[in-house]
């Protein structure tokens, strides 16, 4: 057993009122610049639909993520060492610009140094690229309105799986948003892809980043990522991706999309995994089996065994006990209420969704019957549940089934009790459930406070040195995805190191009135300095004063 910690995610569904506030922080703090305008490392999918970049699922087209050999191995969809290595320079599976969308602006001149005239002067859209003018057909979030469209529908590559029964029932049903952010998986293909061996996964944290001093943007890395949440930068000719706000997770702050989330769909914590088990999980004949094969790859951070050979690891106490209070192991593992996005690419993602329920109520309240009584929840259930399975668990309904009546479970049950009325003890039983489960559900879900969905532990000052050295926790002998060293550039010097504006000196710096300096002596903060005198510190002391 190979104890590690993971920072993971799970986005409650029922709760996504499809606002776009995530979208918009995370592109304001992270890609509001040139050469990434169209790239969106949060954005919010309406189910169904075709997605961002348009029919990113569809990997007969895409080739990302793994596939499973014939002897059981694992090998990347995009091929191997080889394959890339002939297609290094002209790379055919990437999506365009126009599966992307062309980004745009408007000539708001136009408006304001029109002539006095009789019409309204227009803002004409112009192509953020070129500059010329374009005409706007498409963008990240251009299936809002349209969701269950016959047009839509058919480009859906999650539907052309389905029935046609299946298909017919999405002209009485409703749409459903899906928020979307890098997976961060224990098994990242984008990883495995790189030639350059700039994608890495962090060790101490499992988050996965570019070293920008290390990428030559070969793009292998937008190949082989299944979700498509690896971008190219245009100008600076490197890829980026989502961060998972490190900066702000190494001092115990959420991401800046789950920080600004209007209906508070977010979760982060801590769990520990078994990173022996990782490819074994990952290599599991049948697609139905790699949801149970990942839950059992995640440990209980309650079990002595696993305290102690993480203690052995190195993993920090703090870290240790935020695993335990973790609201991520509650849903995943202890409710197991949250499901894994498309599990079938074989990476092992670590965002989890709870499928929706609320819109249930709605129409059954239309109807005149009671919303939130349990038998009525399921039996008029109007998402197919089949869909939601080639969304979470590969087509395996039985997860998604059990996962649903718990939530249906935990709101008959719960309103009975805040009406006064006396519990009904089969209601959690048929579920699979105990009562104090269902109130322990039910206090997460519905009314959890900031400090409870967000159980972040802070990075450690010793770990600092690892912090800004990108050390991969794949590279170990056997390890998923091994591609650490080769003959194509990814060993042709040690790493440079990147320098990591770590939050912790900056909080200190900004709030300190001095600091030391190397040699010793000490200084004035001057950014918060109020110009005033000559405090000590402001100059350096020369050799006569000491």
């Amino acid at each position: 057993m190979r104890v590690m910690a993971q920072l993971a995610m799970v986005m409650n569904l029922d709760k996504c009122i499809g606002c776009h506030t995530c979208s918009v922080t995370c592109k304001q703090a992270w890609t509001n610049r040139g050469g990434v305008e169209y790239v969106w490392f949060n954005n919010v999918e309406t189910r169904p639909g075709q997605g961002y970049p348009r029919t990113y699922e569809d990997q007969q087209r895409w080739r990302g993520g793994w596939r499973l050999t014939r002897g059981g191995r694992l090998k990347l969809r995009g091929g191997g060492r080889f394959k890339r290595l002939l297609s290094l320079f002209a790379n055919p599976k990437l999506p365009a610009i126009q599966d992307y969308y062309e980004p745009w602006t408007y000539d708001y001149d136009d408006l304001i140094s029109a002539p006095l005239s009789d019409q309204t002067p227009v803002a004409r859209p112009r192509s953020l690229i070129s500059g010329e003018p374009t005409k706007i057909s498409w963008s990240a979030n251009w299936d809002d309105s349209l969701a269950g469209s016959p047009e839509l529908t058919r480009q859906d590559p999650v539907l052309r799986k389905l029935s046609d029964e299946v298909k017919q029932s999405f002209e009485e049903t409703f749409m459903f948003f899906l928020p979307r952010i890098c997976e961060h998986c224990l098994n990242p293909s984008c990883v495995a892809s790189c030639p350059s061996g700039a994608m890495y996964k962090r060790s101490e944290d499992g988050i996965v980043l570019v070293d920008q001093e290390q990428c030559r943007g070969w793009r292998m890395c937008v190949t082989g990522c299944p979700y498509k949440k690896v971008y190219f930068n245009h100008r600076t000719g490197k890829a980026e991706k989502c961060t998972l706000c490190y900066p702000r997770m190494e001092v115990g702050l959420p991401t800046v999309c789950s920080e600004t989330c209007v209906g508070r769909l977010r979760y982060l914590g801590v769990v520990l995994y078994d990173a022996d088990r990782v490819l074994e999980a990952a290599s599991v004949d049948d697609e139905h089996q790699l949801y149970p094969a990942h839950l059992e790859v995640l440990l209980d951070p309650n079990d002595p065994e696993v305290l102690t050979a993480a203690q052995r690891a190195g993993i920090p106490p703090d870290w240790i006990d935020a695993a335990r209070r973790s609201p991520i192991h509650a849903l995943i593992k202890d409710f197991r209420v949250a499901l894994p996005l498309h599990p079938e690419f074989r990476t092992m993602p670590m965002v989890w969704y709870i499928p929706p329920l609320s819109p249930v109520v709605d129409k059954l309240v239309e109807t005149g019957h009671d919303g939130e009584d349990v038998g009525n929840i399921f039996g008029a259930l109007r998402i197919p549940v089949e869909y939601l399975a080639e969304l979470f668990t590969a087509g395996d309904v039985r997860p998604v089934t059990e996962s649903l009546r718990k939530l249906g479970a935990m709101r008959s049950y719960m309103r009975d009790i805040n009406l006064g009325r006396p519990p009904n003890p089969a209601i959690p039983e048929a579920a699979g459930l105990d009562a104090e489960q269902v109130q322990r559900m039910y206090r997460l879900l519905a009314l959890a406070k900031y400090e409870e969905r967000y159980v972040i532990p802070q990075a450690h000052a010793e770990l600092t040195g690892q912090l800004d050295e990108p050390g991969c926790s794949l590279d170990y002998e056997g390890g998923p995805g091994m591609y650490a060293s080769g003959p194509f550039g990814e060993s042709s010097g040690q790493p440079v190191p990147m320098s990591v504006e770590n939050f912790h000196l900056l909080k200190q710096r900004q709030s300190a009135e001095h600091f030391t300096a190397p040699d010793g002596s000490r200084r004035v903060n001057l950014l918060n300095w109020d110009g005033r005198g000559t405090p000590e510190g402001l100059f350096p002391r020369n050799d006569e004063d000491r």
